[in-house]
């Protein structure tokens, strides 16, 4: 009885995937919860003939996480009724803006922009369960070796910090995905190219749609090289040529850190839905690490009021060795010294 309702499950999850493999990106951007386009809306062109994507499409929805959480199993949207009460609730995250002004105090309700959720339960669409893959054996190994400033005590030199902590890239697929702050995006367009500013870290996607072959292997970085081609008024962009060193996901307090590895393959589809509204997929394959892809799914929405600013991370950029000279064994006598020398000034 229980491997036939095991099976009758397993049915219903792939009847459920296949349904939603056969709803338009404009199907599955109201489907997410974006407004339906107006009767008789075309997209509009660019003057060199282009589908126009630019503007400013800040991932201001940081309370719909990447992974779904397991209790949900394959439900992948709230229900009408469970999705005002996620609005009516707010954001949910850090602390209150107006709680800190009455207390004459700064915390995480100054900083945190958690914006609004979607009607998803998790930006991973696929597998049907809404989380990642489980990990190959190499995967795993690579896992055991990640550092972070979020699980460590002790830093004795830059490995023990992450591509986030250091102030350098967040990778793909993560850029494209929301944080806790600074969650500006932008898109130009001029003949040839597409490009995709993101305020956080300071990044810019140049995006040639001339044909040409990807770099040699041997060229790679955090971001990858990535070639985009139209589909219609579909934007796929292919990136590949990673240096496997930024983390997956973004890694907080008690978070699980996955790697990525130089194996990566992100294929994008950028589709506008609406005069304001993009619906995005990103199909994400790396056998180094996931014994399986999986792809994220989710509306963008325009706001051409949202201002970039620069993202200068840590001034001076010293924040990386004072942990270190804070906190490793081989400054210890140096330390020593310096509270020393502090506790004889009058």
């Amino acid at each position: 009885m229980v491997g036939r309702l095991a099976a009758i499950a397993l049915g219903l999850g792939c009847m459920a995937s296949a349904t939603w493999a056969q709803q338009t990106p404009a199907e599955l951007a109201v489907a997410a919860g974006a407004p339906p386009a107006p009767k008789n809306w075309h997209v509009p062109h660019t003057a060199w003939g282009d589908p126009d994507l630019t503007g400013t499409w800040p991932l201001e929805f940081l309370s719909t996480r990447p992974e779904r959480a397991a209790n949900l199993g394959n439900k992948r949207y709230w229900t009408d009724q469970e999705y005002k009460k996620l609005l009516a609730a707010g954001p949910g995250f850090g602390g209150s803006y107006e709680a800190e002004l009455k207390a004459n105090e700064i915390g995480s309700g100054h900083w945190t922009e958690a914006g609004h959720p979607l009607k998803l339960t998790s930006l991973i669409i696929e597998p049907a369960n809404g989380r990642y893959p489980p990990l190959t054996a190499e995967g795993k190994a690579r896992q055991a070796q990640m550092h972070s400033s979020w699980s460590q005590q002790t830093f004795d030199s830059i490995a023990d910090f992450n591509t986030l902590d250091r102030c350098l890239s967040r990778g793909l697929p993560t850029s494209m995905t929301p944080f806790p702050y600074n969650n500006g995006l932008r898109v130009f367009q001029a003949p040839g190219y597409v490009v995709i500013q993101l305020e956080l870290i300071h990044e810019t996607r140049i995006i040639p749609l001339d044909g040409r072959t990807a770099p040699p292997a041997a060229i790679r970085s955090y971001m990858g090289s990535s070639r985009g081609h139209w589909e219609g008024d579909t934007l796929v962009i292919d990136t590949t040529n990673f240096n496997g060193l930024p983390p997956m996901n973004l890694v907080g307090p008690g978070g699980l850190q996955l790697p990525t590895s130089p194996r990566e393959h992100v294929v994008e589809r950028l589709t506008p839905t609406g005069p304001d509204t993009i619906y995005y997929e990103a199909t994400v394959e790396d056998p180094g690490v996931f014994t399986a892809p999986f792809k994220l799914g989710f509306p963008w929405h325009r706001d051409d009021k949202y201002k970039l600013y620069e993202y200068a991370c840590h001034e001076g950029n010293t924040i990386v060795q004072n942990y270190i000279h804070a906190t490793s064994p081989r400054f210890a006598a140096q330390r020593t010294a310096t509270l020393a020398a502090e506790n004889k000034v009058p």
